[in-house]
């Protein structure tokens, strides 16, 4: 008895050492799998705060909120779910879905710089500002938050693509519970920031109060520079989608000459060669962004625009 008693304690020891195992095996690989979607993480924390831009600060974090709640539902309920069944019964289509999306981030972007160019922004700021509809705004920031999830996650799942399925399933349910509490933490803290500094800008040391005031000047500023920033990324990121999707579906003179040029200004740099490449293959991405947004600007301009522009007169 006393010996299948240890018996049995040492086969629970084998089997909780395997279990830890796993879970360091599952925490390191969705550790990985973060890291390399990290620069759509950086475009989706540029992307969001310019919803709130302007509006009350007493509904700025709980627009935020819902935001949150609304990419985690994208991120859990959605997405993940399509991508697991896809990567495991159609893989070939995870590359065309992505495009599409990235079709419509390059749309959103191309849309906000024309509107920007032809004084429709301005012609409806003030109506938007009086009147902000946090329905719309809500919807609007969780419909470009699933494009960009989407792209995380994919990213995601690249990374872990041979891992057991169950495996993967638990790890990019973190990676998603964590880059949501990331993205969404540090955009609450931006767009809070001039509150923060009001508060210091009260304290009674002088330093302290100077730095209080220096940040409540600099945010309308940041919050100004963020939603551009967001507006460039939209171009990047779907650029990109779209640059990697034509090669990998087997059209490769685009992203052939964008790599050649990213070649080029690494040897011809030196010791900055790396960062000077990335960034030309960051502006070859946004400019095969801006040009696939401004083609569907103008189809959806001479189709859906134009209909609903009749229908209103």
């Amino acid at each position: 008895m006393a010996g299948g008693l240890v018996a049995l304690l040492d086969d629970v020891a084998v089997l909780a050492k395997a279990a830890a195992a796993s879970v360091d095996d599952i925490g390191a690989a969705a550790g990985r799998a973060s890291i390399k979607a990290a620069g759509v993480v950086v475009d989706d924390t540029a992307v969001t705060p310019q919803y709130v831009h302007g509006l009350n600060a007493d509904r700025e974090l709980p627009i935020i909120r819902k935001i949150a709640f609304g990419s985690l539902r994208n991120k859990l309920l959605i997405i993940l779910p399509a991508i697991m069944l896809l990567s495991q019964f159609l893989p070939w289509l995870l590359t065309p879905i992505l495009m599409v999306g990235g079709a419509y981030l390059c749309y959103e972007g191309a849309e906000k710089i024309w509107h920007r160019l032809s004084g429709h922004a301005e012609a409806h700021a003030s109506v938007e500002d009086a009147l902000p509809d946090e329905k719309t705004i809500v919807s609007g920031a969780v419909r470009t938050d699933f494009i960009l999830s989407a792209e995380i996650m994919v990213i995601s799942l690249n990374e872990v693509v041979d891992e057991p399925f169950l495996s993967r399933l638990i790890i990019l349910a973190i990676v998603a519970l964590g880059i949501t509490v990331l993205v969404y933490g540090v955009v609450g803290v931006i767009v809070k920031m001039d509150d923060i500094g009001l508060n210091l800008a009260q304290r009674s040391s002088q330093g302290v109060a100077r730095f209080g005031r220096g940040l409540v000047k600099a945010m309308p500023k940041l919050l100004s520079v963020l939603t551009v920033v967001g507006t460039v990324a939209m171009l990047w990121v779907g650029g990109h989608i779209i640059l990697v999707g034509t090669d990998e579906l087997g059209f490769h003179p685009v992203y052939e000459f964008v790599h050649h040029l990213e070649e080029a200004a690494h040897d011809a740099t030196g010791a900055l060669g790396g960062v000077v490449g990335w960034l030309v293959n960051t502006l070859g991405s946004a400019v095969l962004g801006l040009v696939v947004g401004a083609l569907v600007v103008l189809v959806m301009n001479l189709t859906v625009h134009r209909k609903k522009n009749a229908e209103a007169h």
